[in-house]
């Protein structure tokens, strides 16, 4: 039976976790085929400037750990949902054995770029200084982002110590970086410009307008553009990807997305990139056979990138 706490208990749960002394510089064997309970509680994240207290949803594990730990970055188009999005494959992950810590992130109404990836760098420095006391291995942090999550990500990953993501300080711990060990992806906007013309190619206002809302100054949908990037050859951290890609998504591109996998590959990136056929953009939603796939694949690349030295 799956758990849930509210934030009190949660923080009250972890708490006692931490008490533990749990040694978090040991790395725990990690099965993809485990079975665990899981609990699931909130602790308040960060507010940001708009005001709104981002939350953080945490799914634990029941065990001693360490837990190899995962940073959920929810999609949305930059505008829109939360921290809940990916619930179905974040409890999916948990239940294997994994700490999953998803976040809300700042939306474009509230600020545009680089607000949300300044949330995301922060919320590796934060996981990683409360990692050890939930039950999670701080030593080495994966991502998980879907769509516009898995474009925060990519510039997350490919850009840790960039000055303008690395903005909100964490006082109590000022020495921790936001690099990552690992990024896991379903259909990131891995090429935004491109998006942005296939939907005024599709004539998708809200979509357009999602692009706009975001990137302001315009300029910044190629500043912050991972293909672009790429292409710029400017100098960035290559950490392993995985990019899962609906063969029928025409939100993003196929095409475009085995680009950028091809791009990322030559620039020396170790990168492995899945095509689902019969699936579109959000197919992970979804229960079926295709998102049965998705969840093994992500879990089985997260064994292999914790069991790395």
């Amino acid at each position: 039976m799956n758990n849930y706490l509210h934030r009190r208990d949660f923080l009250k749960m972890m708490t006692a976790v931490g008490a533990i002394g749990l040694p978090a510089f040991v790395r725990a064997a990690y099965d993809p085929t485990a079975k665990f309970e899981i609990t699931v509680g909130e602790v308040d994240f960060r507010r940001n400037k708009a005001g709104r207290m981002l939350m953080a949803r945490g799914y634990r594990p029941t065990g001693s750990g360490p837990f190899p730990t995962v940073l959920d970055l929810h999609g949305g188009a930059w505008n829109a949902k939360n921290r809940t999005a990916e619930e179905p494959m974040d409890r999916a992950l948990a239940a294997s054995g994994v700490l999953v810590v998803a976040i809300d992130l700042t939306l474009a109404p509230e600020a545009p770029y680089p607000a949300c990836v300044q949330d995301a760098n922060y919320g590796v420095r934060w996981l990683k200084s409360k990692a050890a006391s939930w039950g999670g291995d701080p030593s080495r942090i994966g991502v998980y982002g879907s769509s516009s999550g898995g474009h925060v990500a990519e510039l997350l990953a490919m850009r840790p110590n960039d000055p303008r993501y690395n903005a909100i300080p964490l006082p109590e711990a000022p020495k921790l970086d936001a690099t990552v060990a690992y990024v896991a992806m379903r259909s990131p906007i891995s090429n935004p410009f491109a998006r942005f013309r296939n939907a005024e190619k599709l004539n998708r206002d809200a979509m357009v307008k999602n692009h706009t809302t975001f990137f302001v100054p315009w300029e910044t949908i190629h500043e912050s553009n991972p293909q672009e990037i790429l292409e710029r050859h400017e100098k960035v951290t290559l950490v392993p990807f995985l990019i899962m890609q609906g063969a029928l998504d025409d939100n993003v591109l196929p095409a475009v997305q085995e680009t950028f996998a091809k791009t990322y590959k030559a620039a020396g990136g170790d990168i492995q990139f899945h095509v689902f056929e019969d699936s579109e953009h959000e197919w992970v939603a979804k229960p079926g056979p295709q998102t049965d796939k998705a969840r093994e694949m992500v879990k089985a690349f997260i064994a292999r990138n914790v069991t790395k030295s």
